[in-house]
């Protein structure tokens, strides 16, 4: 989504424009079923990569003191392509999306002389130590302990081979210069449409809750189930009426662990806009990660009410019970929906603040002239 953004933008700008993308069984694109129109406006190709975990790999890297995160992008399939991209045309910026792809830097600066750009959708390694403070302790710890400092000196010195850095949240940038990174960074986040934020006031009652996200994410996995664990209980003991309903892409066949009442997963959605609209009190139970929750912003452009983590909100700028509501703890979720539910109308509130909010902060057209100011600021060094 954050992609595709940025890709709207440059379109409205009037950019020409190439996207080279990697494709993986993970996150994997037909690339038959890209419109023709858009194929055209942004001659995009793709290269398959196998991503896939590999314990020869993984041990590889453990001993080289390599990062085995970034490793398993390097491809010469993908080398070739790109050497063949530069070599048929001259940028002006190459923009790469996210930490995976910039082992290809050298290659970049051999064949090109267009400034190079990172667009950091996280703080990689930031979502990596979060995720090993709650793995419990054993073989598993030690070793994710090992993959994230690996991942962390990868990412903190790589950023300082880019010409600029262009962050998705204040959050992230703070966090870069205190770092010590020393290149242009500045803080283009997630846009949209501004008429496309319209106050959807919940009708339905009584209100349900949901939640709709990737599943091979691994936070949302954990923060999910460390919700049904620990605090749907509490919920469903003071409002056993309540259903909880959990939609997204890519649910593992075995989630939840157990079966909780009132809850029903209902896997991908065709039109994810239309299930948040059809639904109540949206849940985001993060415990780790980075960057910015998209599906939250979203969500806040239909009016939805919001109770997320410090975590989930981190990198949107809203307020505790003016545009979301923000709980860390079982015993906080639960007074969260008591202040949605024993009065609707702060809830109603919440959602039209939320709408206002991102038309207010997350407005494409501001974010565009943001970001062009950026690469001709980035050109002129």
């Amino acid at each position: 989504m954050a992609m595709h953004a940025i890709t709207e933008i440059l379109l409205n700008k009037n950019c020409s424009l190439k996207i080279l993308a990697v494709n993986t069984d993970k996150y994997f694109i037909n690339p038959d079923a890209i419109p023709d129109d858009y194929k055209q406006k942004t001659a995009i190709e793709f290269v398959y990569i196998d991503t896939k975990l590999k314990k020869t790999g993984a041990l590889f890297c453990l001993l080289k003191n390599k990062s085995y995160h970034i490793e398993r992008f390097i491809s010469n399939d993908f080398k070739q392509k790109l050497i063949e991209t530069l070599q048929q045309n001259n940028y002006d910026i190459v923009q790469i999306e996210s930490l995976y792809l910039t082992p290809y830097i050298s290659l970049i600066r051999q064949y090109s002389k267009a400034k190079i750009v990172l667009r950091a959708h996280n703080v990689e390694h930031k979502i990596w130590k979060r995720i090993t403070k709650n793995t419990p302790v054993g073989l598993k710890k030690y070793y994710l302990k090992i993959l994230t400092k690996q991942l962390k000196t990868y990412e903190l010195n790589v950023m300082q081979t880019v010409d600029g850095i262009a962050g998705i949240s204040e959050v992230d940038k703070a966090y870069f210069l205190s770092q010590g990174i020393q290149v242009p960074i500045e803080t283009i986040t997630f846009g949209i449409d501004p008429q496309e934020a319209q106050f959807h006031k919940i009708k339905h009652f009584p209100v349900h809750l949901f939640s709709i996200a990737s599943m091979n994410w691994i936070p949302n996995l954990e923060g999910l189930q460390w919700f049904l664990d620990k605090v749907w209980m509490k919920i469903y003991d003071k409002y056993p009426d309540l259903l909880f309903y959990i939609a997204g892409r890519n649910i593992p066949y075995d989630f939840p662990k157990k079966r909780y009442p009132n809850v029903h997963v209902v896997g991908e959605v065709p039109d994810a806009k239309q299930f948040m609209i059809d639904n109540g009190i949206m849940i985001v139970p993060l415990l780790s990660g980075s960057g910015i929750r998209i599906k939250i912003i979203e969500a806040m452009m239909l009016g939805k009410p919001i109770i997320t983590t410090s975590v989930g909100k981190e990198g949107i700028d809203a307020i505790h019970k003016e545009n979301l509501l923000i709980a860390d703890t079982p015993d906080a979720f639960v007074l969260c929906l008591d202040y949605c539910l024993k009065q609707p109308e702060q809830m109603h509130t919440l959602g039209a603040n939320a709408v206002e909010y991102i038309r207010r902060h997350h407005n494409n057209e501001m974010i565009a002239n943001k970001l062009m100011d950026f690469y001709q600021r980035i050109l002129k060094q």
